[in-house]
């Protein structure tokens, strides 16, 4: 691809997520400084390397408790959404991460998987993810699981990998991650559209499991590194 076509790409993806979450970017940072506060901190140490995988506005790793936090995303206008302590990696994620071996302690990426082009982008991406874990390190991803959606997956334009919790799960094992847990229900789908709830709301949503198998549509996986 020329540069020009990746510009004009980036663009249009920019304004994409402008229409989607333009309006909603506050609602969202509140929901995610919940959601790793009473969930996702546990899989972070304070001393921790963390890398936000598709880090996008930048809802969890300007959330997250973490000495290292870095986000990498394709799109460069990322940066305008980071806090100024995260050390922003803008390129592909397919291609090679500009970092050591064994120098990240959790790799998190939420809703990002499904916008690779390839099933070959995604096998690469898990590829430079276990290369750069430290032995004992954890891979995190939470995504949309389209064996509860069906159709609806398809209402956004920019999904291209159709993921189960089962399918990732395989291709993680491929790249040499052990997956440690698997929720095949756990948030709802989407924050773009719909009701904005409360924080107690989510709080309570978090602490009982059993409204998830009613509620949940996205996935949540944890994969460590051996």
């Amino acid at each position: 691809m020329r540069e020009t076509d990746v510009s004009e790409s980036l663009e249009h993806l920019e304004d994409i997520y402008q229409r989607r979450f333009g309006e909603r970017v506050a609602y969202r940072n509140h929901v995610w400084r919940i959601l790793t506060e009473a969930f996702f901190n546990r899989w972070v140490a304070a001393d921790a390397a963390v890398l936000d995988l598709g880090c996008g506005y930048g809802e969890f790793i300007n959330n997250v408790a973490a000495a290292r936090k870095l986000g990498m995303d394709a799109n460069p206008r990322a940066r305008d959404y980071l806090d100024a302590e995260v050390e922003l990696l803008d390129q592909d994620c397919s291609r090679t991460w500009p970092l050591p071996e064994d120098s990240l302690d959790v790799v998190f990426t939420s809703n990002f998987f499904e916008h690779l082009p390839t099933k070959q982008a995604l096998e690469k991406t898990l590829a430079e993810a276990h290369r750069c874990l430290r032995s004992g390190g954890r891979l995190v991803a939470l995504g949309p699981n389209i064996k509860y959606l069906g159709g609806v997956y398809w209402d956004f334009w920019d999904h291209y990998l159709p993921l189960t919790e089962a399918s990732l799960a395989e291709v993680l094992e491929i790249a040499g991650l052990t997956v440690v847990e698997s929720v095949p229900r756990f948030l709802p789908y989407t924050m773009s559209a719909g009701r904005q709830y409360p924080g107690f709301v989510l709080r309570a949503y978090l602490r009982l499991p059993i409204f998830w198998r009613f509620f949940g549509k996205q996935f949540l996986l944890v994969a460590r590194k051996d």
